[in-house]
């Protein structure tokens, strides 16, 4: 079994406020939690109107399974329009059975 965190960090360039932030997160985490099923939240920035931290977990059989799932939570960032990323970390924790 492997756990995979990742930690998204994005610029949200047209937020005039927390409100239009975290609207644009919610969606944003409501996708990635709907199409690849991810523990998704947001984790750091709370105060800033331009700036949001998603963290999102992930338990596989194997890490290439979950480094497959990642590669979609990225694209799926990139390819969001209103938001910028600035930083996508991922790491892979192993556990013995």
């Amino acid at each position: 079994m492997v756990v995979g965190v990742a930690v998204l960090e994005l610029h949200v360039p047209g937020s005039r406020s927390l409100k239009d932030k975290r609207r644009i997160v919610r969606s944003l985490s409501d996708r990635v939690h709907e199409r690849l099923r991810m523990s998704v939240a947001e984790t750091g920035f709370h105060d800033l109107h331009q700036r949001c931290e998603i963290g999102i977990a992930a338990v596989g059989a194997d890490e290439a399974q979950l480094g497959r799932m990642f590669e979609t939570v990225r694209s799926l960032a990139e390819g969001f329009p209103e938001a910028m990323v600035c930083r996508f970390d991922v790491q892979f924790l192993e556990c013995e059975s």
